[in-house]
């Protein structure tokens, strides 16, 4: 196995709580948690369901606290840290090893000498979590106590109960939890004969380490809904489902054949295209190929229900276009998944307005926001990274006329005073109070970097965008002298940005305060697309 720690990481509390897991359902939602079992994030949770795919992210089911009964002596399993520092339980001194079986994150338990081992997953494609424990080894019966602590939040968000009410009701094998009225209801039913008995008690003051380091509200309180307990004989599994769905797979076994499957359809899909067949792929790789399909996940539009995007990352980022479209080429077709950047392609072109691509679809799902200038840059080289890979005549003749019209929008001009500039060829973008480029951080009104100008990467990538565009033409008997001649326009007043005092790049042009010669890593960019044809 490429990752797996023992006692020496997990006994340890302060490097078990900074190990994160992360597993996801393809939809835009996920589980998440540390290694230690204890709860850091207010992003940590076994269910935050993506209510409207891949956004409206939804923190449902917290966590599950576990506490063994062996030989007559308790063993709690779960770890948990309080608003005052304590840390009750401590049952992260029971792990004897974690490891990730593809991305299923596996624990192993050790109680006297009963070995139990806990495994988390989700179903492809739907708001469903299992937790599966199986008594591997074992001289007498093991009972298994688990608290059930829920939620319904946004996933930004935090809660403090101040007596809030939720419905908890026993259904066929399990519990149903409604938070509220019209609230989407959490399932959370077993695959065995687990009994259960509601609490409806809330949790006052969980700590959450990692966001007081980020400055932000550093406790939360969990409902605890229900106890559940089994009795396992050696050998025995059990799996536990949280579900948005009333009737979700009940089967453990098969729920986790399912995973196992899709996972080496993953990497054989890797397989089948990775430029050298002579040998095997190391661990690590296929870790790597698992890792980057969480990363894609749906978004399904009356057009396309089947519509593909690209998290920009996890926990708290929705798709963003930069992040889409700098990491298709890696994530789809290095995989060996060309047809999932097809799809990307087509989704985000769908949502090209003005000639810009969206900066990011806003967790809520309201309109895309177009504040970037770089984002849409960056299609066409994904566009360009796409036709070089599969030669796909149909998409490119699809795509060209809104890549034509890109560029036209942008010579004539288009939002935030992104133009291009007559007098040198090079792209202008950026109004007072707006981030345009991935230097975007902004603090209430305060735009840290603001880069209203010229700015090097971005005339980088309108220089490849241009030279893309004329191999294109070229390709499909369209006209192409006009791309190449604003190239190679750009291409000459490009040295502009030579500053021969520093013996580097300026940063940006023409800002209202005259070039910037501050180094930044952006003029790299510019070292790789003068190399572009």
């Amino acid at each position: 196995m490429c990752i797996e720690f023992g006692r020496e990481i997990c006994g340890n509390l302060d490097v078990a709580e900074s190990r994160e897991w992360l597993v996801t359902n393809g939809i835009g939602g996920y589980a998440s948690g540390t290694v230690a079992g204890l709860l850091t994030r207010r992003y940590h949770g076994l269910l935050v369901a993506a209510l409207k795919p891949p956004l409206g992210r939804t923190l449902m089911l917290t966590k599950l606290d576990e506490t063994a009964l062996y030989d007559t002596r308790s063993y709690p399993l779960d770890t948990n840290r309080w608003a005052n520092g304590i840390v009750n339980p401590d049952g992260y001194k029971h792990i004897e090893r974690f490891s990730l079986e593809g991305t299923i994150p596996v624990w192993r338990f050790a109680v006297a000498d009963a070995l139990l081992e806990k495994r988390v997953w989700m179903q492809q494609g739907a708001n469903t979590t299992y937790v599966q424990y199986t008594l591997r080894r074992a001289t007498q019966p093991l009972k298994l106590t688990l608290k059930a602590m829920v939620n319904y939040r946004d996933y930004h968000s935090d809660t403090q109960s101040n007596g809030w009410q939720m419905s908890v009701e026993e259904v066929e094998q399990g519990i149903c939890v409604t938070a509220y009225p019209g609230a989407v209801p959490l399932y959370l039913v077993s695959d065995s004969c687990a009994s259960v008995s509601v609490v409806n008690n809330w949790y006052y003051d969980f700590d959450l380490a990692v966001e007081r380091y980020r400055g932000l509200s550093d406790k939360e309180d969990h409902l605890h809904a229900a106890t559940f307990e089994v009795t396992l004989n050696p050998g025995e599994a059990i799996a536990f489902v949280a579900s948005t769905e009333k009737q979700p797979n009940l089967n453990g076994e098969t729920a986790l054949k399912l995973r196992r499957t899709q996972e080496q359809k993953l990497t054989g899909f890797w397989k089948t295209n990775r430029p050298l067949k002579t040998k095997e792929s190391p661990d690590w790789i296929n870790h790597l190929v698992l890792a980057a399909d969480q990363f894609i996940v749906d978004r399904p539009a009356p057009e396309d229900p089947y519509g593909k995007t690209i998290i920009a990352g996890y926990h708290w980022f929705s798709d963003w276009g930069r992040d889409t479209m700098i990491s298709l080429p890696g994530l789809t077709i290095s995989t060996g998944r060309p047809e999932i950047a097809r799809s990307i392609l087509r989704t985000f072109a769908r949502h090209v307005d003005q000639g810009m691509l969206p900066n990011r679809f806003p967790d809520a799902g309201e309109q895309p926001e177009y504040n970037t200038v770089d984002a849409t840059l960056w299609y066409f080289e994904a566009v360009r990274a796409y036709y070089s890979a599969t030669d796909d005549d149909t998409l490119l003749g699809e795509l060209f006329p809104i890549l034509a019209d890109i560029i036209d929008w942008h010579c004539r001009g288009t939002r935030y005073n992104i133009h291009l500039d007559a007098a040198d060829g090079l792209l202008y973008a950026g109004v007072a109070g707006v981030q345009l480029t991935w230097m975007d951080a902004k603090v209430d009104d305060w735009v840290v970097t603001p880069r209203i100008g010229k700015p090097i990467e971005v005339n980088a990538l309108w220089y490849n965008a241009l030279r893309t565009m004329a191999k294109f033409a070229r390709h499909l008997g369209k006209p192409h002298q006009e791309y190449e001649a604003m190239a190679d326009r750009a291409k000459y007043r490009f040295s502009r940005f030579w500053n021969e005092e520093t013996g580097y790049c300026y940063d940006l042009l023409d800002s209202p305060d005259g070039d910037d010669a501050l180094l930044r890593p952006n003029q790299i960019f510019a070292v790789s697309y003068q190399k572009v044809r």
